[in-house]
């Protein structure tokens, strides 16, 4: 059996800098005592997986009647709710399982993102289905950024220019409405400058990035030759 002697840091996530994230704060640790006792951090966890197919489903079922985007928003806050207690709760009960909890949390909720973008593909039309599926890759890019920042400095931040994943939930929330009511005419000329706009939020967040893990570096090598 492997064993492992470094200090695992992945659940303890630097505070979080977003609109949402003190009232978020807040309700979570209001609701959190009342959960049965039978439900464990790691069966919130792997629910994003039903989350997941659901929002398949829904853009599936969305060629036919946009309204069937009303399932896909309610699988946004299903996964919003187990994604935000599932850690949480493994800490309250002192049971959590935190290097599987930080796996396959994040995998599931890259998972789980992928099919929010990709879903719309099923039924918008060209062009906006082609920039929907390059929004999967992208946003995959700022993912990436949070895992390789904690490798680097031991510090997890899934909060970036002021927006974080429930701001970003939200925003596909919205997004669902508007088609609901719109239709999806416009999304073909408002989404390639969205994606324009969040290629360079990306380069801003690596560079920042990369200033900061080469500070460190610098310090370090200073110290090592003092």
């Amino acid at each position: 059996m492997p064993t492992t002697t470094t200090p695992f840091q992945g659940d303890q996530k630097a505070p979080l800098v977003s609109p949402l994230a003190a009232a978020e704060a807040k309700l979570i640790n209001r609701l959190l005592p009342h959960f049965p006792r039978w439900v464990h951090g790691h069966h919130l966890t792997l629910m994003t997986i039903i989350w997941s197919a659901g929002v398949i489903f829904a853009g599936w079922r969305a060629q036919e009647s946009h309204h069937w985007l009303w399932l896909s928003s309610a699988m946004l806050f299903l996964q919003w709710f187990t994604d935000s207690f599932d850690g949480k709760l493994g800490k309250l009960r002192r049971v959590g399982i935190r290097r599987w909890g930080y796996f396959m949390d994040h995998f599931l909720d890259y998972v789980f993102m992928a099919c929010v973008m990709g879903h719309y593909a099923f039924f918008v039309g060209d062009p906006a289905a082609l920039w929907f599926l390059i929004l999967v890759p992208l946003y995959g890019a700022f993912e990436a950024v949070s895992w390789l920042e904690y490798g680097a400095t031991g510090t997890f931040r899934i909060t970036y220019l002021f927006m974080g994943p429930t701001e970003i939930r939200l925003v596909f929330i919205g997004l669902n409405t508007a088609i609901i009511v719109w239709g999806t005419a416009w999304l073909a000329p408002a989404l390639l400058p969205a994606l324009i706009v969040l290629g360079l939020a990306l380069c801003v967040v690596v560079y920042t990035t990369q200033r900061r893990v080469w500070a460190m570096d610098m310090t370090e090598r200073a110290d090592e030759a003092g």
